[in-house]
Order: C-alpha cells, then structure tokens, then sequence
C-alpha cells in the first residue's frame, strides 16, 4: 500500500485552520506508539540539558512537523530546523508555525544524503525515516559531522523482526514506500559505527503490547482508509471503542524493555 497519498490527504483535511492542526498533533501523539517512545527519551534529553545553553535541532525527515512542534512547545528557547524532501510540506509548516507564534521553528527543503552542517546540532530526530533511504551509512556519516560533541541522535525505524508489517518470509511491506522491511540491531549499530559514532543504546520497541496498539490504531484504520475514503466517517466511534485499550497497550510498551519488537529505538551520543 502506497502510505503517502494517504497522509498527503490526511494533511489536507487538517491543515485547514490552526486549531485543526493543533488537534491533528495532538491525536498523532496520543495514536502514534512512537510519538510515546520520541517523547519518554526527549524527556531525558530535556532533563539534562536544563542546566546547559539553549539547544539547536534537527528534524531530519520533519513530514507533518509534530516533532517539531513537540518540542518548540516544551523548549521554546531552542532553535529548531525541520529538513524535508516535500517541497509542499516544507511550505505547509513554515505557513502554520508562523501563523502558530513559533518564531524558533524554521523548515526547509533539502536531501539527507547530501545536507550536513558542521558541528552545529545538540539533537537530531530521524523519526520512520532512514526505512525511506537507500544511502543510510551516508546519511549518518551527515549527521555524524552535523552534530556537536555530546549531542544525541535519537532514531525511530521497522525493526527485521515484522517491522514494516513483514512477519514471514515471502510478505512484502505494509509500506510500499519503504526500501527496506526493517534493520537489524547489529545491523544499524554497525552502520552507526562505520560513520563514526562509538556510544550506541539499541532499544526494540513495538513488543507484543506495542504491535497489537499498532494494528488497532494504524494498520487497520489505514487499509480502511485505502479502500474507501468513506470510512473516514466510521473512524471517529471507531477510535472512541479501540483507543481505552491502545493507550494501556502503548503505556506498557514504553515502559518495559523487550527481547524483540517490530520497532527500534537508537540512541546515539556523538
């Protein structure tokens, strides 16, 4: 299935008016299982640079901006920069976060294979991204020079064990977007380690708890979505019966550590 017409249209619906895309960020981190990991690590990240200057960041991959957002709204003395292929989604964000107040958050277009910006970034985000990107040791090679010394590079990507909806040999991706179905832990620690980075957490996420949250409240709604746009009007008391059981299943996958997952979650100290 082809995931971004389906988004583009998504945006469409919410980009509206401001107090739509509010609501469309705040349902995209209370659904999103890993919008609830993002932020438990944020969070850590937050904590620990309290003491130290105001931050500058990278949302490498920026798509709809709810990182951004995230994080413009808990730390609005840092300095956020959103790279992203999508010229349209690029103009959508810089639109809504000028009209929204947030003066700190700027967007750009820009390839992640080729952009780097020496030593200047605290945090970079790489959220569902690098599943996108052929050229992922060049790319962390880019962000590796990017960063300041100490600075952390948190990604989210499909793990090899189901992630991208392959559970079975002969499956294909439940994103036909997707170059690859999924990393490996030692997989992507390697790659990491080839662009230069030493201090690597691997972490799985989307457990059993986190996959079941996942099918309820993405896959199922999204194939929905696929075939007829007319569900759209069956989600909303679709979600009031699911969500109850996808917010204990998210808040059990966060809070424990798993043996497997269809999910990784990277972090990285340069």
């Amino acid at each position: 299935m082809k995931y971004d017409p389906i988004k583009a249209r998504l945006g469409k619906v919410f980009n509206k008016s401001i107090f739509l895309r509010k609501v469309f960020y705040s349902l995209l981190d209370l659904l999103l299982l890993r919008a609830w990991h993002i932020h438990y690590h944020l969070r850590g990240f937050f904590a620990e640079k309290d003491k130290q200057s105001p931050a500058t960041v990278l949302d490498a991959g920026s798509g709809f901006g709810q990182y951004s957002w995230y994080i413009a709204g808990k730390r609005p003395q840092w300095e956020i920069h959103g790279i992203e292929l999508k010229e349209e989604q690029v103009a959508d964000c810089n639109a809504f976060f000028n009209k929204a107040g947030k003066k700190n958050v700027s967007f750009f277009t820009g390839d992640l294979t080729r952009y780097v910006n020496p030593d200047n970034y605290d945090l970079i985000l790489s959220i569902d991204v690098m599943e996108h990107i052929e050229e992922d040791v060049k790319v962390f090679e880019n962000f590796y020079k990017s960063m300041k010394k100490g600075g952390m590079l948190l990604i989210s990507t499909p793990s090899d064990q189901g992630g991208s909806g392959v559970e079975h040999e002969h499956d294909t991706s439940f994103i036909e977007e997707h170059v690859r179905d999924g990393y490996g832990k030692e997989e992507i620690e390697n790659k990491l380690r080839s662009a230069g980075f030493t201090t690597i957490e691997v972490l799985y996420s989307y457990g059993k708890t986190g996959s079941l949250s996942w099918k309820l409240s993405m896959k199922y709604p999204i194939l929905m979505l696929g075939a007829s746009w007319l569900f759209i009007l069956l989600l909303p008391l679709y979600y009031l019966l699911v969500f109850p059981f996808c917010y204990v299943l998210n808040y059990l996958d966060v809070r424990k550590r798993h043996n497997k997952g269809t999910g990784l979650i990277v972090k990285v100290i340069k």
